[in-house]
């Protein structure tokens, strides 16, 4: 198949999705694809003649991909330096070569990759692509909305509120929670802008700071426990992982950095758990509406309680990151999942 490999843009999660991307094109190329990988903000500026032969190229695109920084990229930097200075989303060339591909692999991670807006204008523009809908991603993306529709589904999930950058009482008596909380944006993802609160002046610093991300924070309960993650593919779902900082939280340093994290897949808890754990997330996969593949992020407290925090529509595919991790527990290696992904995909919306 020819395939495009779309990553970067303009997400805090920029670094995040170029590494993801670049495992998946490699695994594509090894698996016999004419893959190539593309930043869907710069595109290609100097194609060859022949812009199909792109398929084909030499390094397949991959000298874009580079390591992940311990600190989220400076997005105002990454617009001054696109050279034909256009406030476009699509780069030069992406839309050609997604139309001239069989299917586009969307490796992007947070803003307009998983909040449904990209989705949307590749179904207007006839371009086949991987991962959930553009309806799923729209609503999984809001984390305030994720909680009520969790809520109505069934799915435990920390008590919370959501504050706009507007609201006129954002003191924390008008939350009604208790301390300590988490802040964090509506939006965002890779735990950037997230904050735990054990007092009201750090949890009046935390929505300052969340509101420098997005005009939306969302304010919930801080549940102690151990973290969890859970993927679903085709509505079924993995075993979960559990997922342990040697410091701190599951932040933006501890998820990316070699030696930050331990992560023990099948997770070291009751069958029973295990199992609940299971069957939550799809239950929560199928209230959001998403389809092809997803993971959910829980909370176990020390009474057995489960809570769900959010699902992930496009999570991260290095071969280290945690779904693929989850899929080699049941004997799916990393190349064979990134093309049951592909198969999935076109089997959920191109009847192929």
């Amino acid at each position: 198949m020819k395939i495009i490999v779309l990553a970067g843009g303009l997400s805090t999660e920029r670094d995040v999705s170029l590494a993801s991307a670049a495992g998946i094109c490699r695994t594509l190329l090894e698996k016999g694809h004419d893959a190539f990988l593309l930043d869907v903000f710069f595109g290609l500026e100097n194609p060859p003649e022949n812009l199909e032969d792109v398929f084909t190229m030499p390094g397949h695109g991959l000298e874009i991909a580079g390591n992940i920084s311990e600190a989220e990229p400076d997005l105002e930097a990454v617009r001054a330096s696109r050279p034909d200075q256009s406030d476009c989303f699509f780069g030069p060339n992406v839309i050609e070569l997604c139309r001239m591909a069989d299917i586009t692999f969307i490796g992007l991670h947070g803003g307009e990759g998983e909040n449904g807006k990209l989705q949307a204008a590749f179904d207007l523009l006839g371009i086949r692509y991987t991962g959930p809908d553009s309806l799923g991603c729209a609503v999984a993306m809001d984390k305030g909305l994720t909680k009520a529709i969790f809520l109505e589904a069934g799915v435990d999930t920390p008590k919370g509120v959501c504050l706009h950058r507007d609201t006129a009482d954002r003191s924390f008596a008008s939350t009604g929670l208790t301390l300590p909380v988490v802040v964090k944006p509506c939006c965002g993802g890779s735990s950037i802008g997230v904050y735990i609160a054990n007092t009201e002046e750090e949890y009046t610093a935390a929505l300052e700071n969340s509101f420098k991300y997005e005009e939306e924070a969302v304010v919930e309960v801080c549940i102690k426990g151990r973290e969890f993650a859970c993927g679903v593919i085709d509505g079924q779902a993995l075993p979960p992982i559990e997922i342990i900082p040697k410091s701190g939280f599951f932040d933006y340093a501890n998820k990316y950095q070699d030696g930050a994290t331990q992560e023990i897949c099948p997770a070291d808890i009751p069958e029973e758990t295990a199992q609940r754990m299971m069957d939550l997330t799809v239950k929560a996969f199928r209230a959001l509406k998403l389809n092809v593949y997803s993971r959910a992020d829980f909370l176990l407290d020390d009474e057995g309680n489960l809570y769900c925090l959010e699902m992930n529509t496009l999570p991260g595919m290095t071969a280290a990151s945690l779904l693929p991790k989850e899929a080699k527990a049941v004997g799916i290696e990393y190349g064979d999942l990134c093309e049951m992904i592909i198969r999935k995909s076109m089997e959920a919306r191109y009847g192929k």
